[in-house]
């Protein structure tokens, strides 16, 4: 069917269109004039297209009705001859609908919306009041689907409602009921911690009065022993004198003494087997200590690093390593991020370890002494792939156990009396070795050291 071009258009149409610019569609007439579009859009040519519609030309309908929805929406209200060649698809593909609409009498029984959406794109006479029609018909559509839907969700609400407020009484006499058994539970419980507390307190007594026995014990042992030890020293005198008595009667025996002197010496047996028959009831000990043990002194080969160190050499001298690692089976141990952040600390770690891990294995081969290097596991991103140099023993830390924790259970596996050297200016690591028996040093001391390796 042909339409007439934009000047020809009749002077009531053109009111109309003038009044419908004014006026949005409304959304259910807008959804169907795009479907109509969309559907009449694939028998157009691509040059009987709007320039900005010629993208969309191999689009499905319903690719063009989703993605080119505004494009479409301005040609048609914009372009006359684009919006003839839609009704003309229209026309042919609905002629009942198009012909009742050209008539002035839309059918009756025909859906508002195909019939605002027809008339939007053919523009009859009157076409205005059809798209209005059709908008003020949906919005009563909606409007009763609205209420029936807010009946419908107020009888829910009343349901839920009825039912909210039986759950509430069903669950209020059940709170009630655990509340008065949580009482009598409470009150149960409060005799119960008052009994703990009287038999706390009874068993804090019966603490004190065996601690004053045990002490009133540890008083009358030390009385006894003291007792003993008066008697050990007594017997000791009386010993001393028996000898005596018994080399005198021994004498006596060679030189044919009377029967006076054998008799000193069966009295002199009685009194050295009491004296063997109490040492055994006492229980003493052989005298392991002597009085010269006793008194504060430093023995001939027994001084210890931090003396010789004192007396030789300041503590920044790097001699005094060599001085200390020449102790016999002297043992260094190394706090290893604390030497490399000190001397290097721009270098990725792992250089910093094969630095100092180099320096040290040199350092072992010219002191000959027995050296661990500590670094902590924490540091480590991955699995280290790390051959021990020779003569280092390399250590990490286990996760949760920092390189401190594992310096201080080293220097505590080693016996007494050896040399441990342990290198770190951590203040705490330093301390706690100190404690332990061990000789701390600087880190900055080593780092000389292996300067002139």
């Amino acid at each position: 069917m042909e339409q007439p071009a934009s000047g020809d258009e009749p002077a009531g149409a053109a009111g109309d269109a003038a009044e419908a610019l004014d006026r949005p569609l409304p959304e259910g007439v807008r959804r169907r004039v795009m479907t109509l579009v969309s559907d009449a859009f694939g028998g157009l040519t691509v040059a009987e297209l709007p320039a900005q519609l010629r993208q969309y030309a191999r689009f499905t309908s319903t690719r063009r009705a989703k993605f080119a929805g505004n494009a479409m929406a301005a040609a048609l209200e914009s372009d006359p001859v684009f919006r003839q060649r839609i009704g003309e698809r229209l026309s042919q593909a609905q002629p009942e609908l198009s012909a009742a609409l050209e008539s002035g009498s839309p059918p009756a029984a025909a859906d508002p919306v195909d019939v605002a959406a027809a008339a939007y794109v053919l523009r009859p006479t009157g076409w205005v009041k059809l798209v209005a029609a059709a908008g003020e018909e949906a919005l009563r559509a909606n409007a009763e689907r609205a209420d029936e839907a807010g009946r419908r969700e107020l009888e829910r609400l009343r349901e839920e409602l009825t039912e909210a407020r039986g759950l509430i009484k069903s669950e209020t006499e059940r709170l009630r009921t655990e509340l008065e058994t949580a009482r009598k539970e409470a009150e149960t419980l409060r005799r119960k911690l008052r009994s703990a507390q009287s038999d706390v307190k009874r068993g804090e007594a019966a603490l004190r009065r065996r601690d004053a026995d045990l002490e009133a014990i540890r008083s009358e042992a030390a009385a006894q022993v003291s007792a003993a030890e008066s008697e050990s020293r007594r017997l000791k005198a009386r010993l001393g004198e028996a000898e005596a008595a018994v080399e005198a009667s021994r004498r006596a025996a060679r030189e044919g003494r009377s029967i006076e002197d054998m008799r000193l010496r069966l009295l002199l047996d009685t009194v050295l087997d009491a004296a063997q028959g109490l040492r055994r009831e006492l229980a003493l000990p052989p005298a392991a200590i002597h009085p010269a043990d006793t008194v504060d002194a430093v023995e001939p080969g027994r001084m210890s690093p931090k003396d010789i160190a004192a007396r030789a050499l300041s503590e920044t001298d790097p001699a005094l390593l060599d001085q200390l690692l020449a102790l016999p089976q002297a043992h260094l141990v190394v706090d290893g991020y604390n030497v490399t952040k000190t001397g290097y600390p721009t270098m990725p770690l792992e250089k910093q370890r094969l630095r100092l891990l180099g320096g040290l294995s040199l350092l072992a081969a010219q002191t000959g002494a027995e050296i661990t290097c500590v670094f902590d596991g924490a540091e480590l991103a991955a699995p280290v792939l790390l051959a021990p140099p020779r003569g280092v023993r390399v250590l990490f830390s286990k996760p949760g156990v920092t390189a401190d924790e594992l310096i201080r259970q080293l220097v505590r596996a080693e016996p007494p009396g050896r040399p441990v050297v342990v290198v770190s200016t951590d203040r705490e690591v330093a301390d706690g070795v100190a404690k332990a028996g061990a000789r701390p040093v600087a880190s900055t001391l080593l780092l000389k050291r292996l300067s002139r390796v």
